[in-house]
């Protein structure tokens, strides 16, 4: 096995001002899932296939172990890669899709029908290896593809939204077997989603791109819990964290008629370009719905309930409360609009209003102008 390094690895596309890949530093341990999630467009893709070669390497280098393979042909990086739409032969069996590249390499055929047969048990397709890629479903397909990157044992495995094309009862499923597998099998594996439910669930790192840059790299549970800033805590959890930028006056965060008490330290550390404001990022199940009247609670209009049984989430607006001032705040469902997570068992009805307030010490904190974490 081996480790996986960019090192300050920029790729810029001919014709673009803006590079796609901006002197990305990012180190892959031996053995680990790290998975690259971002929007559409942030690079995380690029980023895998200039790993694999097959994108230019325009400054900066990349090794794979000790050794700087970033001229180095795709063919003799020693990669496996598995794509989003299985790359299947029609024309051949599962047994010799998964064996093409050992052919191909010269290997002899008793190897070459060993490997096959061992991956396939791993992959529970044994009883599907001499069908035809047409008479399989959409995840045998996907694990066929599978087989062909594990038989030819590689250092690294390289992974483009291998789920993408799953419908979501198979994509969890998948998504399990995947995780387990390279568990089982040990080999480094840099896993690219837009999706960050998947990042969540099987990744030991995960690092978040946007428009090129490198915002964080850490555990999920770093991610969920010690965002690096504004945007990385908008992008993970689901559903998304609420966001308010609120105006900082006598160690409260105010915006309408709610305060929230800010550390000193917080406060000392606004900057300049802060205005004097301070961004408040709470989650959904950070929020206690409590009576009308209690102080600085923040009345919510109820517009949608989402009940998943064992959750349920209200979706609901602050315009009329707030007024203008209600635009300040938004989450993954808009501007003025905040997700509570309910008492599943207690759910408002639609046009209903309630009142929440943050729990002490959940809220998170970022600078309103570069919008970076402030740590107290």
């Amino acid at each position: 096995m081996a480790t996986v390094t960019f090192d300050k690895a920029t790729r810029v596309y001919p014709g673009t001002e803006r590079p796609a890949v901006d002197a990305l530093d990012l180190h892959v341990g031996d053995g680990e899932f790290l998975v690259l999630v971002g929007p559409s467009g942030c690079g995380k893709s690029t980023s895998l296939r200039m790993l694999a070669g097959l994108e230019d390497v325009n400054s900066g280098r990349i090794l794979i172990g000790d050794r700087d393979v970033t001229d180095v042909q795709p063919k003799d990086r020693d990669i496996a890669m598995v794509f989003q739409n299985y790359a299947l032969y029609p024309h051949m069996t599962v047994a010799d899709n998964m064996g093409f590249a050992l052919k191909i390499a010269g290997k002899p055929k008793a190897e070459i029908r060993q490997r096959v047969e061992e991956a396939a048990k791993i992959l529970d397709l044994s009883e599907y290896l001499d069908r035809k890629p047409k008479a399989l479903s959409g995840g045998q397909r996907q694990r066929v593809a599978m087989g062909r990157a594990i038989v030819r044992q590689p250092q690294v495995f390289l992974m483009d939204e291998p789920l993408s094309n799953l419908d979501a009862k198979l994509r969890v499923q998948t998504r399990t077997q995947i995780a387990s597998l390279q568990r089982r099998l040990g080999v480094t594996t840099v896993y690219v989603t837009h999706d960050q439910t998947e990042a969540l669930t099987m990744g030991d790192r995960i690092a978040v791109l946007k428009d090129g840059l490198l915002q964080q790299v850490g555990t999920p549970r770093d991610m969920y819990d010690t965002p690096a800033n504004v945007f990385v805590a908008g992008f993970i959890g689901s559903p998304a964290m609420n966001l308010g930028t609120f105006h900082v006056k006598d160690g409260n965060a105010s915006l309408g008629g709610t305060n929230i008490a800010i550390p000193r330290a917080a406060v000392d550390s606004l900057a300049a370009d802060d205005n004097k404001s301070i961004v408040v990022g709470f989650r959904p199940e950070s929020l206690d719905v409590v009576p009308q009247g209690t102080p600085d609670a923040i009345p919510v209009e109820v517009n949608i309930v989402e009940e998943l049984g064992s959750d349920a989430f209200v979706y609901g607006s602050l315009s009329r409360a707030l007024g203008a001032e209600a635009e300040q705040i938004h989450s993954g469902a808009g501007d003025a609009q905040v997700i509570v997570r309910v008492d599943p068992r207690q759910v408002p009805l639609k046009g209903d209003t309630i009142w929440v307030r943050i729990r002490p010490g959940e809220q998170h904190l970022f600078h309103a102008g570069s919008g970076e974490r402030i740590t107290v």
